[in-house]
């Protein structure tokens, strides 16, 4: 009985571990845009123009609700654990979508795009690297202050008697 319940323990707290929850907080919003990556790749990178805007922004804005409510909902994992220490893990949660936008431009450069050549794929990898490493720190952002506003909603509403 004694070994169930440390390998019950075991299998548990590998759910809790950072690289387990990135995943999962970054593979939530990154489902969300991924189809219009396609796109907007092909408009930047290839030889068609992009002319749905509006459908942009509303992916854009899905992105930043699904971002902030991931967030939200692992902080709130992580209080009721009784482990306090939300502020970095909510920041690399909510940028967790970034490496799954550069893992794509990864699968675009190699199976969709006719790139060929070191200047073109250092042109390619630098820029990219670049836009996953902004949407990382914007998405990171997102995260932490979606956090910051639901901790402090909830223990603004404790009282303590």
């Amino acid at each position: 009985l004694r070994s169930l319940v440390g390998s019950e323990m075991c299998i548990r707290d590998r759910y809790r571990t950072l690289p387990f929850q990135m995943t999962v907080a970054g593979f939530l919003p990154f489902s969300a845009i991924y189809i219009e990556l396609f796109y907007i790749f092909n408009s930047v990178w290839g030889r068609s123009s992009y002319q749905l805007w509006g459908i942009l922004c509303i992916v854009f804005v899905i992105l930043i609700l699904v971002t902030a409510c991931i967030t939200i909902a692992m902080t709130y994992f992580q209080l009721s654990t009784e482990d306090y220490r939300w502020w970095w893990q909510s920041f690399l949660l909510g940028g967790s979508t970034g490496p799954f936008i550069f893992v794509y431009t990864i699968f675009y450069y190699a199976f969709r795009s006719p790139m060929t050549g070191f200047l073109q794929a250092a042109f390619y990898f630098g820029y990219m690297s670049i836009i996953c490493y902004f949407f990382f720190l914007m998405l990171g952002t997102v995260g932490f202050f979606s956090s910051l506003v639901f901790v402090r909603l909830i223990f603004g509403h404790l009282h303590i008697e």
